[in-house]
Formats: structure tokens, sequence, C-alpha cells
């Protein structure tokens, strides 16, 4: 399995989700403390730790006897970057376009003239403002 399916199978379960939540709020948290939070035992919460762990969204140091818990963010940045980066600057711009056209009634001339942000016509009669 590739590292990001990795990643999709640790955040597939609730329980999970929950101990990076808490991970995420209070680093260098004990797996104790986590424990707390759950009605199951702690072995159980120690394998899904250890789910996370392998996914590389929770990274531990050990002090003695305790293990600290710590939340790691590049996982997820790594799959936003795949999925939404690429394409979060093409629809910022069309958002951009028609806030503009709504707020002024008219379109913006910026890519030529010919990009309509998605919006229909300008005939009274038409849908004004649907979005295409």
């Amino acid at each position: 399995m590739d590292d990001m399916g990795a990643v999709f199978d640790a955040l597939g379960s609730e329980t999970r989700r929950r101990i990076l939540d808490i991970v995420k709020n209070e680093p260098g948290v004990s797996v104790g403390a986590v424990a707390v939070h759950f009605d199951t035992t702690r072995i159980a919460v120690m394998r899904h730790i250890r789910i996370l762990e392998e996914a590389d969204l929770i990274i531990s140091k050990k002090d003695g006897r305790t293990r600290h818990l710590y939340h790691n963010a590049v996982p997820i940045q790594l799959i936003y970057d795949r999925w939404t980066t690429e394409y979060s600057s093409l629809w910022a711009g069309r958002m951009a376009d028609l806030k503009y056209k709504v707020e002024h009634g008219e379109e913006r001339k910026e890519h030529g003239g010919d990009e309509h942000a998605g919006v229909e016509g300008d005939d009274p009669r038409s849908d004004r403002g649907r979005v295409a």
C-alpha cells in the first residue's frame, strides 16, 4: 500500500480521528492521557495509535516509560497538495471574477474579456448569477 493509502486507511476510523485531534491539540500528550478519553482498553487505544504512527500521522518520543505523542501534518498536507493546490488558483480567480461581477454589475476584463467566470449572460430574462 502506498503512503497515501495508509493515511486514508488511518483516517477512516472515527476513533483514530479523535485520537489525532487530541494529539494535535495537546502536543506531547502521553498514551495514558489519550486513553482516558475512550471507553475501551488502553491496549485498544495503543493499536489505533500504532496505525496512526505507521501512516506517519503521529510521531512518538519515549521518555523513560512514557511515550509522548506529536501530530505530524505532513502526510495530510501532501494529500491536500496533490488534489487541491493546482485547482485552487483557477477557482480562486473565477470566484474573484464572480464577486466582482456581482458587486459591480459587470465583468472584469482581465483575461481578454472572453471569460465569464462561470456566470450566465447579461440577458435580464436569464437566471442572473447562476453558476454554470
